[in-house]
Parts: structure tokens; sequence; C-alpha cells
């Protein structure tokens, strides 16, 4: 009977110290899922310390996002060779020394290459606690691991903005890299001395795909920066965005070809052969367009409509994270005890009424227009995020889990990715669109215009002779900021309807009897 009593206190804590290092391995994935987003708010304050062009600071952004694309899919086969301790353990060191020189940059070309090493190295983190949640915990757990990571891969974006306005505006931007090294050595220390989930298989290093690195670099590296830098650029009339486009194609052709032909592929794709698993991955694509899309709209609307301040946008923003965190109990209760598929359906329906409310957007809506919508889109994106997280994963067998992880994630910044390039397409042209419509009624023909020209005309008067040139400036101001919240009004339509029809897709997946995967060790 003691031999019994031992077996189990040994057992309880074998179990109590792999659920410690998953909390340090996801505050890991924290740090590098947050630093997509921290810079965003602060790029003008960047470009002003490197002295860089308007041109060469959106590649902080993009250059992260390009090699972390790269090594999300990546690291299902690293994790697989090289362990999961080891793989975690190089990606937190490498994340976090890199942390330490983007904050020691003194010119935009170090600062690029140091931020593509960045988002390349600290990559490895994300889908690795995907994998670790299902490959490790039994199925009974599920309900307090999965909202952890489906809470951190969501809340870290979305806060991202506030922390950053916050320490550019208390301190510099060199903190926006700085805050990373203290947790940085903490996580690693721990994944050291706690990750004891697998064994490295170091022979797969023999076999592996450098060509297929090369061609899913080529393709995923195109792809991400034809969809970053398209929008701003007139797509295939700009040179180098058409140039990288046939990159993009010619390398993703050669690297499907090389996923099905080679012994020992860098990404494998079978996984997509699950049905759960790939209608799950459709919803993840959707789902990364309602997290990076959504947290790109509003401080974009706050910024150019009302005038806000990066602090200020912060704060306004604030309220979906709460909403986040306070929903992530609840939907881990629910997935014990509804449907995954109705939770599913219900997120997206939130998601939907939430943009539609926005349709109504004017000028003069600020923190409490904007209150419901965000609390909408909170509660949304973590009853989302759980269902679709174990029904994609949950469901697999164990040998699969690490390579469809990288996959999962990859589809969720790819969402986001395309996201944001319709976003800025739909929005760019639709203010052209309501500019020339406005400037057809705002004209000398057009009697109350005339009357709100004198007025401003008058206005003026006082501060000096140029009045009317002044009020015909204020004039042609005001119907730019009109047109713009119409083209804002109309991406919300937009989004409505795509987050409708997703919520019609939801019966495509099966519902688990059991899951294969995890705990099994």
């Amino acid at each position: 009977m003691a031999e019994i009593t031992g077996a189990g206190a040994t057992s309880h804590a074998v179990e109590r110290r792999r659920m410690f290092a998953f909390l340090c391995m996801v505050f890991g994935m924290f740090m590098a899922i947050l630093d997509i987003q921290i810079v965003s708010a602060s790029l003008s304050e960047i470009q002003a310390g490197l002295a860089a062009s308007s041109d060469e600071i959106s590649w902080v952004q993009t250059s992260y996002l390009i090699a972390e694309v790269v090594m999300i899919p990546l690291s299902g086969f690293l994790s697989r060779a090289l362990s999961t301790r080891w793989l975690f353990v190089a990606s937190a060191t490498g994340f976090t020394f890199m942390s330490f020189m983007c904050a020691t940059a003194t010119n935009i070309e170090q600062m690029i290459v140091y931020r593509a090493l960045q988002g390349f190295l600290g990559g490895g983190m994300i889908p690795t606690v995907f994998a670790s949640a299902y490959a490790v915990f039994p199925r009974e757990k599920q309900p307090i691991v999965t909202p952890m990571i489906g809470l951190v891969a969501t809340l870290a974006p979305t806060v991202g903005p506030t922390i950053g306005g916050y320490l550019t505006d208390l301190f510099s931007w060199h903190w926006l890299f700085l805050v990373n090294i203290v947790p940085g050595i903490f996580v690693i220390i721990t994944s050291l001395t706690l990750i004891d989930f697998d064994e490295p298989d170091l022979g797969l290093l023999d076999r592996f795909d450098w060509w297929g690195l090369l061609f899913m670099a080529g393709f995923l590296g195109s792809l991400e920066f034809v969809l970053e830098e398209g929008p701003t650029n007139d797509w295939f009339d700009d040179q180098t965005i058409f140039t990288f486009a046939i990159v993009g194609v010619v390398s993703g052709l050669a690297f499907f070809l090389r996923v099905l032909k080679a012994r020992e592929p860098v990404v494998d794709i079978r996984a997509f052969q699950n049905r759960n698993f790939a209608t799950g991955s459709a919803f993840s694509f959707v789902l990364g367009i309602g997290l990076y899309g959504l947290t790109y709209l509003y401080p974009i609307y706050l910024s150019r409509v009302r005038g806000y301040s990066a602090l200020m946008i912060g704060e306004t923003m604030f309220v979906t994270g709460i909403a986040m965190f306070l929903t992530a109990p609840l939907a881990g209760r629910l997935m014990t005890r509804l449907d995954p598929r109705v939770m599913i359906g219900i997120a997206f329906a939130g998601f939907a009424l939430g943009t539609w409310w926005v349709t109504g957007l004017t000028k003069d809506w600020d923190f409490w227009e904007l209150l419901v919508p965000q609390i909408l889109r909170g509660t949304s994106l973590m009853l989302a995020m759980i269902p679709i997280t174990n029904l994609s994963l949950g469901t697999l067998p164990p040998q699969q889990i690490k390579n469809a992880s990288g996959l999962f994630n990859l589809m969720r910044n790819l969402g986001g990715a395309v996201g944001l390039a319709v976003i800025n397409t739909v929005l760019n042209d639709r203010w052209d669109l309501h500019l020339a419509r406005l400037h057809e009624h705002v004209q000398w023909a057009n009697a109350a215009a005339l009357e709100r020209l004198d007025a401003m005309s008058g206005a003026l008067s006082r501060f000096g002779s140029d009045a009317d040139i002044a009020a015909l400036k204020q004039m042609a101001s005001l119907v730019r900021r009109e047109a713009l919240v119409m083209s804002f009004a109309d991406v919300f339509y937009l989004l409505t309807f795509l987050f409708l029809a997703l919520v019609a897709f939801a019966p495509l997946m099966r519902r688990p009897g059991h899951v294969s995967g995890g705990g099994g060790h």
C-alpha cells in the first residue's frame, strides 16, 4: 500500500513539474507573439531614433514577420530532431539575445537584421507550446491547458500596442526590446532544467532537406513580403513586388513538389488529410483576420480620425484584452459541456455582430461607442480559439502533432497577413471612391457646401487675410476625413459577411469521440 502511495506521489510530482515547465513555455510564447505588435505603436519613435526614412521603418515589422513565418512550420522537424527542450532553449536564448541587440541598434540596417533574427529564433517557441499541450497532457487536462495557450496566442498581439505605447511614453523605444531580457533569462533556465517531454532524434538531421528549406523560405518569405508591401505600393505595378511574386510562385511550386517526394520533408503536410485539421486550419486562417485585422483597424481609426496618441490608443484598446482574460476560464468550462462546433458558431456570430455594430461608425466615435464591439471581439476570440485548437490538434495521432502545430499556427499568421493586405487595399480603394463621390457633391453649385464654406471663412477671417484659402483647405480636410470614415464602415461590412459565412461552415468539423494524442508518457 505504501508502495502504491509512493508511486502516486511521484506521479503527482512529475505532473506538477511538467505543468510548471509548460507555464514557463507559455510565458516564452507570450513574449514571442507580443513582439509582433509591441513596436507597432512606436514606429515613429524608432524612426526618429535611428534616422530612418518612412519607407525603411516598415521593415522593422516586415523583417520580423517574414523570418517568423519561415520558422513556424520548420519547428515541427526541429522539435523531433532536437527534442522539445533543446529547441525551446535555443529559441528562447536566440530571441532574448536578439532583443538585447535590437535595443543596441544604432542604424536602421542593424535593426532590420536583428529583428529578422529575433523573429526567426523566437518563432520556434510558438508551435512548440501548442504541440506540447496536446502531446504531453492527457484529455482531462485540456480544459486547463488549452485556455492558457488560447489566451496567450490572442491576448499578446491585442495588448502589444498598449504595452508598447506605455513603455515608449514612460521610458524610450529601447525598452520595447529590453523588457524581454530578464523574463527571457528566466524562461531559458526553467526550460533547460524542467522540460523532459521527449528525447531527441539526431539522426533526422542527417536527412535534413536543405532544398526544401530553401524553397519554403522563398515561398513563405516572398508571400509575406508581397502581402505586407502590396497595399501601399500598387501591388504588381511595383517592379519589386512583381519580382517577389514570381519568386514566391516558383518557390511554392518547387516546395510542394519537394514535400511530396522527399524522404524526410522539411514540413509534413499529411495532417491536412484529417478533415478536422484541414477545416480547423481554415478557421484558424479566418481567426487570424479577426485577430490581426481588427487589432490594426481600430488603432488606425483612432489615430487618423480621432487624433489619438499611441498611449491613448492603447488605453482604449485594452477593453478587448480584459474581455479575453475574463472569458478564458469560461471557454475552458464550456469545452467540457458544449459541442465545440456550437461554440465556434457562437464565436463567429459574435465577431459578425461586433463588426456589424461598427458599420454605423462616425467621426465622433470614441471609447464608449467602441466598448461593446471590443467586448464582443475579445469574447469571440476566446470562444473560437479554444475549440478550433482542440478540434484541429486534439484528434491527431501523437506522431503528427509537432508538424501539425507548425502548420496550424502558420495558417493563423497567414490569415492575419492576407487579412491586413485585403483590409488595406479595400480601405484605400473605397477611400478613393468616396472621395470622388463627395467631390461631386461638394462643389460651387451646392448651396449647403457654399454655406458651410462661408461660415468657415468667417470664423477664420480674424486670423488673417487668407481666410478663404484656409477655409478651402479645411473643407478639403473634412471631405477627406468623411470619406475615410465611410471607407472604414465598408471594411467592417465586408468583415461582417466573412464572419457570418464561417458560422455556416462550423458543422463541417467532426466532434471528437476521444483524443488520441497526449499524455502518453
